[in-house]
């Protein structure tokens, strides 16, 4: 379906036309549009949840470059779709809250424009079949991302948080992109789908679990998960729209896609299954440890979002063990973690959006959004804190809200695991119940400081910027949305677990859908007096017990002081990179061209030269060449003796002939080997380089004899002297010793293969095309940049003008 392509790229369409909007139509906010972008996406993904739903699959395919496999190919199954649809549903919600709470003087333009760019990428990143796309739409996320962030860039914390995020997460995407580059080359495919459907005949490859760590790399930066997870607290300088929308619904859950796609890749090996569901559980724990001593609000829900973030990754990791299983009614008790995990990224979208929008509305209301400030907020704003209250119980695993039931279904897998006799799980998986439990109890201490330390307690007016009032209704309704899908997926969960996610089950585990494995199952809300349950009723009292006593223990948090974290070495790596960076810089950049040519020749000296020297290759036949004339003998000769006269000269004007008879020399010595093209070319471009040579010598002052010591005399005589070889010898060489048939004989059929009678002409306007189109690029960034720097230089004068005024 061609409509597929062009609902992928119509937020890149968008995003070409807001400038113009913006500045154009200035009567209607530019918001209106995004928002009519994102819902139609919403609306036309939406309409293929029954098709989907009943096992079908919609692909489409653009041929891109053909010649190396590389495709546009696009590819909806539940897995996608269920993406798609969170990415362009909460896209326009976020999207609809903006407009509320961004002031008409920001650089909308840019802002939505930033917007459009991101919303398109992601939907490339879940909707492409081949590993190379994917990883351009990969990259796309991280720069638009960045430009998000650092939307108020006039703030230096934003600048730093959007250069973190952008270098942790780009890091990790190149590293994805050799892991792909691997998988392809084992597979002989860049499609994800061949590659699933031919995994068996290269997972012993010796490669194999390189590409596994690679890949995984790209997941871990992407979806922060520790130790990457520092970038995420930095980013949250950004708006918070841009934090509700990138933070906890998209950019984030891009790694958690990754992991869920290539499963059935690498879902059979330990090594997938410790470092997924090890890396996940840690994540869980560090992230709502941390989140527990946090004072700032969208700080506290960084961490929180670090935390979810490691209980769906966690969850994937432990539905991988499926894959060792196989075709088996034990493995159901295994892809349920995986049915859990998806449950819990779609409910984790809409409780943590809504806190975020809750947050930003605090912020936006009292001026503040430190919880030492606030409190008492509730008589005040009782929408908000009625939204904050149902995201908050959500996110800490309370019905009747739907956090409760993904989290329980969480209990229930990291039990299951534990008990399995694979994996070395009958030594170290007890550790997994634990750690989940211990760090679900942080959870719960986190949700409850957001409602009772926000909301409840006194009111200190004196403390804030503003008084506390709820914001314009229009600012509510996204939140609101939000807040009542919480509740009702609760009440109504099998919707969406029938419609989404067992469709995208199948695309997690193929095989085992292939074989006839059950990979859907109902959602209750009551299983009964489990272990599950008793986990939950744990998890309350004891955070229970924490939240009230938290002044008694939370000096634990001095044992990790901020002098040995993670951020401090991050920052500590940065300068020792820019500090030796620099030095090594200046010692070779020392402004002087004698030593810019030394290097150089130096480097040619030893690489092409020791190379002749190591390999023997040094050889050549004198006889074999051609006779010389007495005319080449003659032009050759006068060459040479300009060439050593200019050394000799006293004034740049007798340099500036001599070298011009040199290029002279040249355009003679093409008129003797019949290309008279190249004598006209050389004879043109000499002339006029001569004529600016002069005009600008002109102004220079007069040449005074270079007075070096003897030693970098000697040293230049030497350089000198071994360059001269090395290239003859080189030319004699390649004169010489024909190791490959002329390439000369493709380019001699030039009519028949381009149309075209001269040679020359034919190879630089069609065998050259894309070189001869990327020099006029690289012209063309030239001139804009020397555009921008004659419009800042009048902007500046009138600027001086101003102030002169």
């Amino acid at each position: 379906m061609t409509t597929l392509i062009i609902a992928i790229m119509f937020p890149f369409i968008a995003a070409a036309i807001i400038p113009f909007l913006y500045k154009y139509v200035r009567r209607i906010h530019v918001g209106w549009f995004a928002l009519f972008v994102s819902t139609a996406l919403f609306i036309y993904f939406a309409q293929f949840i029954p098709t989907i739903a009943s096992g079908d699959v919609i692909t489409l395919t653009l041929n891109w470059i053909p010649s190396y496999g590389i495709n546009i190919t696009s590819y909806l199954d539940g897995l996608s779709l269920t993406f798609s649809l969170l990415i362009s549903g909460i896209g326009a919600l976020v999207i609809l809250y903006s407009i509320y709470y961004l002031s008409s003087k920001e650089s909308l333009g840019h802002f939505y424009t930033y917007l459009m760019l991101f919303m398109g990428a992601m939907l490339g990143v879940v909707t492409s079949d081949n590993m190379l796309v994917l990883y351009v739409f990969w990259e796309l996320t991280s720069i638009s991302s960045f430009l998000l962030i650092a939307f108020w860039y006039q703030r230096k914390r934003s600048r730093d948080g959007a250069k973190k995020s952008l270098l942790i997460t780009v890091t990790g995407g190149i590293a994805m992109l050799v892991g792909f580059i691997m998988l392809g080359q084992m597979a002989g495919t860049w499609s994800i789908r061949e590659v699933i459907g031919n995994v068996s005949s290269f997972n012993d490859h010796y490669l194999f679990i390189a590409a596994m760590i690679l890949v995984l790399l790209g997941a871990f930066t992407k979806s922060a998960q520790f130790p990457f997870h520092i970038w995420l607290p930095d980013a949250m300088e950004a708006p918070t729209p841009v934090s509700a929308y990138l933070h906890s619904a998209t950019m984030v859950k891009a790694g958690i896609y990754l992991v869920a796609r290539f499963t059935p890749v690498f879902g059979g090996e330990a090594t997938w299954f410790w470092a997924v569901t090890g890396v996940g559980l840690f994540t869980l724990f560090w992230g709502s440890f941390n989140a527990v001593r946090q004072i700032d609000l969208k700080a506290l829900l960084a961490y929180s979002t670090i935390s979810q973030l490691g209980i769906i990754m966690s969850m994937f990791g432990i539905g991988s063990a499926a894959l060792n299983l196989g075709y088996s009614t034990e493995s159901v008790a295994f892809t349920s973690a995986s049915f859990a995990a998806l449950f819990h990224l779609v409910n984790h979208s809409t409780f943590k959006g809504a806190l975020f929008m809750v947050v930003g509305i605090v912020d936006h209301s009292v001026g503040t959004r430190d919880i030492r400030r606030l409190g008492g907020l509730i008589t005040l704003m009782p929408v908000t804190f009625s939204i904050a209250l149902i995201g908050s119980l959500s996110m800490a695993g309370l019905p009747p809200f739907n956090g409760f039931l993904s989290k329980e279904m969480f209990f229930m897998a990291v039990v299951n695991i534990s008990e399995a006799g694979f994996f070395a799980l009958e030594t170290w998986g007890i550790l997994l119940p634990i750690v989940a439990w211990v760090a679900s109890v942080f959870t719960f201490v986190y949700s409850a400081i957001i409602v009772v330390k926000t909301f409840l307690g006194p009111y200190q007016e004196e403390k804030l910027e503003h008084p506390a009032h709820e914001p314009k209704p229009g600012m509510l309704v996204s939140p609101i949305i939000l807040a009542l899908l919480v509740i009702g997926v609760f009440f109504f969960p099998n919707i969406i677990g029938k419609n989404l996610i067992t469709p995208a089950m199948s695309g997690i585990f193929p095989t085992l859908a292939a074989e006839g494995v059950e990979l859907g199952e109902s959602i209750y809300a009551w299983h009964g007096f489990e272990l599950e349950l008793f986990m939950t009723i744990g998890v309350v009292l004891l955070g229970l017990a924490l939240f009230y006593t938290r002044k008694y223990w939370t000096g634990v948090y001095r044992l990790f002081p901020e002098k040995w974290s993670i951020n401090v070495f991050y920052g500590f790596i940065l300068d020792q990179i820019e500090e030796k960076s620099t030095g090594f810089t200046n010692s070779y950049m020392t402004q002087n061209l004698r030593d810019y040519l030394v290097y150089i020749y130096l480097f040619f000296i030893i690489s092409i030269g020791g190379m002749l020297l190591y390999t023997g290759a040094y050889q050549f036949e004198l006889p074999t060449n051609a006779a010389i004339s007495n005319f080449e003998l003659i032009t050759a000769l006068v060459m040479m003796s300009a060439a050593i006269a200019i050394l000799f000269a006293k004034s740049r004007l007798t340099a500036i002939l001599l070298n011009s008879i040199l290029g002279f020399g040249v355009a003679i010595f093409f008129v003797l080997f019949r290309a008279p093209d190249l004598a006209l070319t050389q004879t043109i471009v000499e002339s006029v380089t001569t004529v600016l040579f002069l005009a600008a010598y002109y102004f220079l002052p007069e040449w005074k004899k270079e007075d070096a010591p003897k030693k970098t005399r000697n040293t230049n005589l030497v350089i000198s002297i071994c360059v001269g070889v090395v290239f003859t010898v080189v030319a004699l060489m390649v004169q010489s010793g024909k190791t490959f048939e002329s390439i000369s004989k493709f380019f001699e059929n030039s009519y028949e293969l381009a149309g075209g009678k001269n040679m020359v002409n034919s190879i630089l306007g069609d065998f050259r095309a894309l070189d001869t189109m990327l020099e006029v690029v690289v012209l063309l960034i030239a001139g804009i940049g020397v555009y921008v720097f004659i419009k800042l230089k009048n902007n500046n004068k009138e600027g001086e003008q101003y102030e002169d005024k």
